[in-house]
């Protein structure tokens, strides 16, 4: 079954990198994977995009993600000036960097967990350029929302992408963000 993920973020968030870290996670079980970014005009801090693809057989579709059954938001400000919910599938999941509980931030009718991502940034001094780095514990938290893929293959595809400590503090942030998640169904 081909499960399609769109991720909004901010230029500099990493939400190119959380796809392709999902992809290589989803690969490592064997499943086949796409992940690719939306490039427009975008610079640090503007609203981006980033798809990935998930399936049991060859993925021959190769255009952007436009129904999604994931939506993944790394910053919790872009709900409220974008419609995160464009074209996501009835029974589509938001997995949101928030402070909030999923029915807090007024997204009724739709399936959303909350994981307060830049809380763990800060809490484990997971920065890059001064800024809190949500992108690896969010896929821990996609992890737990969705059952798409299994938390040991985010650690280990966060683990090979990063090296010695860099690569344990973004592994320990996943599974602290695994652990936190608040499902609001």
């Amino acid at each position: 079954m081909l499960r399609e993920i769109r991720i909004h973020g901010r230029g500099g968030q990493g939400a190119v990198t959380a796809a392709q870290l999902l992809a290589h996670a989803a690969h490592t079980e064997g499943k086949y994977v796409q992940a690719f970014p939306y490039f427009g005009a975008e610079r640090r801090g503007a609203p981006v995009k980033a798809f990935a693809r998930i399936s049991d057989a060859p993925i021959l579709l190769h255009s952007q993600v436009y129904n999604p059954d994931y939506v993944v938001v790394l910053d919790q400000q872009l709900y409220k000036i974008i419609d995160v919910t464009e074209g996501l599938k009835m029974d589509g999941i938001i997995v949101m960097n928030s402070t909030k509980k999923p029915d807090e931030l007024g997204l009724k009718g739709w399936r959303v967990a909350t994981v307060d991502a830049t809380g763990i940034a800060l809490e484990l001094n997971l920065r890059v350029a001064g800024l809190p780095v949500v992108n690896t514990s969010i896929l821990g938290a996609f992890s737990r929302a969705t059952d798409e893929v299994q938390l040991e293959s985010v650690l280990k595809a966060i683990r090979g992408n990063w090296r010695g400590s860099a690569g344990e503090k973004n592994a320990l942030a996943a599974e602290l963000a695994y652990e936190r998640l608040i499902k609001g169904w």
